[in-house]
């Protein structure tokens, strides 16, 4: 009788597999989400950027921020983890954009002003404390 060769693994072999394929991921995974996390504070800080270019454009034309009592140009709403508002100061001649996170960017809260500062209000705890600088700038790593 011929002797049959082995046809698959040994549960000892499986186990190894699974075992590595399970440190991966916990590498791997969480590493990911703050990749996907990252690029949509990005896309906050684009959103951000253009809403106040618009808003000098409207400014530009009309000598006032304000519309019928609001922002004269409607704040972005197509961002995937970022709800953008609009607040007038002064008598229409400034404004305040604020970017609130949600869903997986929960946590955090960006705004922006018609003199181009920068402020990062907020992050998540798991994000740490924010910097000395947070005032200045948008916090992103």
């Amino acid at each position: 009788m011929k002797k049959r060769g082995r046809a698959g693994f040994s549960l000892v072999e499986a186990m190894v597999l699974v075992a590595v394929l399970g440190i991966l991921m916990a590498i791997t995974v969480p590493n990911y989400a703050r990749y996907v996390t990252r690029g949509y504070l990005v896309e906050a800080g684009d959103a951000l950027a253009e809403f106040r270019v618009r808003m000098e454009q409207f400014h530009r034309d009309h000598r006032t921020y304000a519309k019928s009592g609001a922002c004269g140009h409607v704040a972005p709403a197509h961002l995937n983890a970022f709800a953008v508002a609009c607040a007038l100061a002064a008598g229409g001649q400034a404004f305040t954009a604020t970017a609130t996170g949600t869903g997986t960017a929960a946590g955090f809260v960006y705004t922006i002003n018609q003199d181009n500062e920068r402020a990062t209000l907020a992050l998540p705890s798991h994000w740490g404390e924010l910097p000395r600088d947070a005032g200045t700038k948008w916090v992103t790593r």
